[in-house]
């Protein structure tokens, strides 16, 4: 057993020991492509989303020279037909990136070279009397093996791009990197004959270069597109309700903070390191803040880049953001337009991406909280004042006083729209959405509720932890707040709320573009008890 050679399970023995939601179906996806075409995956996500946890996993189950028979049974892997087949059967491989490169930056060496030769040392050890004393390349040690001895290795690398996000300015050691990688998994019959299987885990998908991916040959499952590894991005809802019954966890407060990332198979991911977090403190709170601060999102949102700070104000509001994620060079240095930053920030984990839709938009309570703390400064003074002045918008609705939330969402509309169209409808949602911020902190806001013969515009439903009244908001434009108030009734949208008659506010808001030809920007708003 050694660090980069036949690692075996600890690792995933220490995971197990804990607290443990079963990935182990990832297994049988890599047993399928074990000697196909599709043998190479690459499968980026983003931090806390359980990287490495896959890689040890994979690793105590491929490990010929461990017993992990124990580890995996009554888990999904132990159910298909692949288990037997493969477990414990081939030489490992296990590549931390990260790892390598704070050695190499203690020594003040070059990571690629200190890799391949820390990984040959244990080769040359182990397979003695194979790999000569002054080889120095990785791939062509591996074709030594192999040939003399008839195996086959399987490869797997933890944070693969982590060059890239550490070392991004120096081209000429990332161009190395990537050639090394060229060495192992670039097709040939040598290869064919030495890589029984790969895979990667990283932040980034593999690097681009104009429209051609560095390392061609794998297959790539990602935060754009995951497809059928969608299940093993983070935590379903099924799995986050089990963990809410066994310990005895809030369910809807759990889906508000961590729930929000959605692909076209599964419909709710939750951010798993968050999930597991709250459970293991029996504490739901903003486990994200506390692994990664908010300046790391903040030098992205500041780029000078055309429509960026719009899009951000609008997911802010509770909007989405259409976006073309193609040009996305898959490093953090490579930026041309508002998209690729965009992009960036989905797999980073701060946005989520709806595929079929091409949308983007902030994904749950948590990342939003991130969101705030980022939007602070001068560039974003008008924006940081209106979410300031949310408390009091929210406590002037409930006493009723409807002159106050006029005026206040007059002030708001005017801070928000800055740098938006001021007179569109998109827009006077994003303002209310931002002038009622702070609102999360008691209610889950519910924007087109299904209710009576419609659709009402906001429904705020008050947590479990506040005696804060239910509220229906119906927004017009160029109307008036009394007809927002009449719709509320007609359409009986009050009724999907029965639950709270005692305890309910009717809040129409009204914003005319013109009086009388005038451009007026003027705000009216009616409340009613129900």
């Amino acid at each position: 057993m050694g660090t980069y050679l036949n690692p075996g399970n600890r690792g995933f023995q220490v995971i197990t020991n804990g607290i443990y939601v079963d990935k182990t179906g990832l297994i049988d996806y890599v047993n399928s492509t074990l000697n196909t075409p599709f043998r190479l995956t690459s499968f980026s996500r983003p931090r806390r989303f359980g990287k490495s946890f896959a890689a040890k996993m994979l690793c105590a189950y491929y490990d010929k020279t461990c017993d992990s028979r124990s580890l995996f049974e009554g888990l999904e892997i132990s159910g298909k037909k692949s288990f037997e087949k493969y477990l414990n059967r081939f030489d490992v491989i296990y590549l931390d990136m990260t790892r390598f490169i704070s050695q190499s930056r203690t020594k003040g060496n070059n990571v690629v070279i200190d890799m391949q030769m820390a990984v040959i040392n244990e080769l040359r050890e182990y397979f003695a009397g194979c790999v000569s004393e002054d080889e120095s390349y990785l791939p062509d040690a591996l074709i030594a093996i192999s040939h003399q001895f008839h195996i086959q290795f399987v490869v797997i690398i933890d944070e693969w791009d982590a060059l890239f996000r550490e070392a991004k300015d120096d081209i000429p050691l990332q161009e190395e990197y990537i050639q090394l990688l060229r060495g192992l998994f670039k097709g040939g019959t040598a290869t064919d004959e030495t890589v029984a299987a790969a895979y990667m885990t990283g932040i980034l998908p593999v690097k681009k270069y104009g429209n051609e991916s560095a390392v061609s040959d794998f297959k790539e499952f990602t935060m754009t597109s995951p497809a059928k590894l969608a299940k093993y991005v983070g935590f379903t809802q099924e799995e986050v309700k089990a963990l809410c019954r066994d310990h005895h966890m809030d369910f809807d407060e759990m889906s508000a903070w961590y729930d929000g990332y959605s692909f076209s198979r599964i419909q709710h991911v939750y951010s798993p390191n968050s999930v597991m977090n709250a459970v293991q403190d029996e504490e739901i709170q903003n486990y994200w803040k506390k692994s990664e601060t908010f300046e790391s999102l903040k030098q992205y949102i500041e780029m000078n880049f055309d429509g960026l700070k719009d899009a951000i104000i609008l997911m802010l509001g509770d909007q989405r953001v259409q976006i073309d994620t193609g040009t996305f060079q898959n490093d953090i240095t490579s930026f041309d337009n508002r998209d690729d930053v965009l992009t960036l920030l989905i797999h980073l984990g701060y946005l989520a991406y709806d595929q079929t839709r091409q949308e983007v938009y902030i994904p749950n309570r948590e990342v939003s909280d991130v969101f705030q703390s980022s939007v602070k400064g001068e560039k974003w003074k008008p924006v940081e004042q209106a979410i300031g002045q949310a408390e009091a918008l929210l406590e002037e609705t409930i006493r009723g006083d409807s002159e106050a939330v006029a005026k206040s969402l007059e002030l708001i509309h005017e801070k928000c729209s800055s740098v938006l169209t001021y007179n569109d409808e998109n827009s006077l949602a994003c303002a209310i959405y931002i002038a009622y911020y702070t609102a999360k902190n008691y209610y889950q806001i519910i924007r087109e509720l299904p209710a009576g013969k419609g659709f009402a515009d906001y429904a705020f439903l008050p947590r479990g932890n506040t005696d804060k009244p239910a509220m229906i908001v119906e927004l017009k434009y160029d109307k008036d707040a009394e007809t927002a108030i009449r719709q509320i009734h007609d359409n009986r949208y009050d009724g999907v709320l029965g639950d709270y008659y005692g305890n309910l506010l009717l809040v129409g808001i009204n914003y005319d573009k013109d009086e009388k030809g005038v451009d007026a920007k003027r705000h009216s708003c009616v409340i009613e008890k129900a």
